[in-house]
């Protein structure tokens, strides 16, 4: 599935905070609560999960004509066909394989997978629409990912006047570029649609893999998002007054204790202190021997990075299920646990990995050892729902 890998700089691998966060989230409430090879798309099936409110409804994915190609005034989309490279696509539609490869950080003689999307650097003529009744849309089922290049693509001229009826429902979508770090759960929810309308009119695969340079279109909104809040009630309404406590009648006699005086029968308090063990005085173990040369913050590392040389053990902070495994834009190996009580646990720059997804982990087995880098470390993230969570309190 990779095509190109390329060494990540010091820069890039500083970036691995923006990287996990993301795929915790996304791939973390995807796997909570959910039978057996279904996918939460819109990160609603855990706690702390996406709700209906959060998206707008979209409208069906875009059918592309004759030639596969997706017509708007500012752009066009070509569709790939099976077995198809850029190069065999460019010669289809008549352009020129070098530029179309730029204008989607590829290489003309990448192959392609069916039903992939790929921005033209250049207008061409629309073939007719298929006839109401025909054979259905083409199924986009995956995307190429590639070169790593990031590639900036220049608007198309406008043309004179739109189709007569746009796919997709008859209004231009917006572009997105791919950049570094990005995910497709973050760019869906920076554009407040859901994550499986995004997938669909782009022909992502069941692990939303996008690549840097990449061009989506963002799916068209039909309705905005109902307003979460309700409207207050007006006051002194919904419920009836309770009646005054009367003052005529007396209140009961009662015998009561001098405050501080324990009731007798009380049992003896336990020494809590005393029964106190190893096991108990962290709720999780450290995922690997090593200092943190990096701290949690909210906004810029939702996670703690602990320095540790190459090839170090990496183990699983507490018992779970190992939820996911993925690769971030850089390629950097990424292991998801779901722990009880809603806790789920993100472990990225993983290699060598003894673990695969569906596995049953105990608490300190290894799941892999630590990737090589400049400076080699562990990120590990404590996530509840989609929220992230200080580590050091559950480590210390």
């Amino acid at each position: 599935m990779i095509l190109t890998v390329q060494t990540p700089s010091a820069k890039g691998r500083a970036r691995l905070r923006l990287l996990t966060a993301s795929c915790g989230m996304a791939l973390l409430a995807a796997c909570s609560n959910m039978p057996a090879g279904s996918f939460d798309w819109d990160l609603r099936g855990g706690p702390g999960g996406t709700a209906d409110e959060a998206r707008q409804a979209t409208a069906a994915r875009p059918v592309p004509d004759g030639n596969g190609v997706l017509s708007y005034p500012g752009y066009q989309m070509a569709q790939a066909r099976r077995g198809e490279t850029v190069a065999s696509v460019a010669g289809r539609l008549g352009l020129n394989p070098s530029e179309l490869a730029r204008a989607n950080a590829l290489q003309a003689g990448d192959p392609l997978r069916e039903g992939e999307l790929l921005l033209l650097p250049a207008r061409v003529s629309a073939a007719p629409q298929p006839v109401t009744g025909a054979t259905g849309p083409v199924d986009i089922t995956a995307i190429a990912t590639g070169a790593l290049d990031r590639v900036e693509t220049t608007a198309l001229p406008p043309v004179s006047a739109p189709a007569a009826s746009a796919p997709g429902g008859g209004k231009e979508p917006v572009r997105h570029t791919v950049k570094r770090g990005e995910t497709a759960f973050i760019i869906a929810r920076s554009y407040n649609v859901s994550a499986k309308a995004l997938a669909e009119w782009n022909g992502l695969g069941s692990d939303m893999a996008i690549r840097e340079g990449q061009t989506l279109i963002i799916p068209v909104a039909t309705a905005p998002a109902p307003n979460p809040e309700p409207k207050p009630a007006a006051p002194g309404s919904g419920s009836a007054t309770p009646a005054p406590p009367s003052a005529s009648k007396p209140l009961p006699d009662e015998k009561t204790e001098p405050a501080g005086q324990k009731p007798s029968g009380t049992p003896a308090s336990p020494d809590l202190g005393a029964a106190r063990t190893g096991a108990s005085a962290s709720k999780m173990a450290m995922p690997v021997a090593g200092s943190v040369i990096r701290g949690y913050d909210k906004k810029s590392n939702q996670g703690v990075n602990i320095g540790a040389a190459p090839g170090t053990p990496v183990k699983a902070a507490d018992a779970g299920t190992v939820a996911a495994i993925t690769k971030d834009t850089e390629q950097v190996q990424i292991v998801v646990i779901r722990h009880a009580g809603g806790l789920m646990t993100v472990y990225a720059g993983v290699d060598g990995l003894k673990v695969k997804k569906g596995d049953s982990v105990s608490r300190g087995q290894q799941i892999g050892v630590v990737r090589s880098g400049n400076p080699s470390f562990l990120h590990f993230e404590i996530r509840k729902g989609v929220d992230s969570l200080d580590p050091m309190p559950y480590l210390q």
